[in-house]
């Protein structure tokens, strides 16, 4: 682990209470490069439980990579995520942050659903066992029980109607509800969604909105990385402009799309909209 992300952390004696004060998600701080590539410089964000969150910025601004930071797929160079008040990734020990086992970090990206741009669905099982083979692994819930739970998620997501299909014979827009409904089954905190849309044909991305639009309607706590910005300005509460790995400005949704105080996020939205 690098020294950055410990030295960055304070280790005062009211750590634990600092620990303890934590929203559903909160990124503190985060630092990411890939080389001599500054992707993330600063980058701080907070999330309440039930708060729908959109990003939204230029290609190449860092939004996916934050994402990314926030399940554990990346590490931070320096500063740190906490998700449902565990700092994710590490742990501390005697007031200093420790690389958590391979396990442990597991059992944390199962509590955050992640949807990718891509589907990344197994082409060898169906909709339902898809969705039903994460429950099965990881929550070691028995086959028969998930089955059943996988059936209720993908009539959630409409697609009872395909839960033997193979991923092969479903649309792009089926094909992403059916990762919606994987995700939803480990029953996680927050879920995590990277242009869900973008590799969807324009006709299919209405199905998969209008699946997210009910689950912001459930009270799922949801971070969205988006460049719809019609669909972020009917689900978000909260809008975040990232440009350059920084956040430039954030606030409620209509504040943001409609007035920016920002320059920069007043001339990206002309160009978006």
């Amino acid at each position: 682990m690098s020294s950055d992300v410990v030295d960055a952390q304070p280790r005062s004696a009211a750590f634990g209470a600092w620990l303890s004060a934590a929203p559903m998600v909160e990124v503190i701080n985060v630092h990411k490069s890939f080389g001599q590539t500054s992707v993330l410089a600063g980058v701080n964000l907070s999330v309440r439980q039930g708060e729908v969150v959109c990003i939204i910025g230029p290609s190449g601004s860092g939004k996916s990579t934050l994402l990314r930071l926030i399940n554990h797929l990346e590490s931070p160079d320096r500063g740190l995520v906490r998700v449902a008040g565990e700092i994710i990734g590490y742990e501390v020990v005697n007031d200093r942050l420790r690389e958590r086992s391979e396990q442990d970090i597991a059992r944390q990206r199962s509590q955050i659903g992640m949807v990718f741009q891509e589907f990344n669905l197994f082409s060898h099982l169906t909709a339902l066992e898809n969705v039903a083979l994460g429950p099965i692994r990881v929550l070691r819930t028995p086959a028969g029980v998930a089955r059943d739970e996988a059936r209720t998620l993908l009539s959630r997501v409409g697609l009872r109607h395909r839960l033997h299909a193979y991923p092969a014979s479903l649309s792009g827009g089926e094909q992403q509800r059916v990762s919606i409904a994987r995700a939803l089954a480990l029953r996680p905190a927050v879920m995590l969604f990277d242009e869900p849309t973008s590799a969807l044909d324009p006709e299919r991305v209405d199905e998969v909105l209008e699946v997210i639009k009910s689950l912001a309607a459930s009270g799922m706590t949801m971070i969205i990385v988006t460049h719809e910005i019609a669909f972020a300005r009917d689900v978000a509460e909260t809008v975040v402009f990232i440009d350059g790995g920084t956040v430039v400005e954030a606030g409620p949704c209509r504040s943001i799309l409609t007035n920016p105080h920002h320059e920069r996020t007043r001339e990206f939205l002309k160009r978006v909209e």
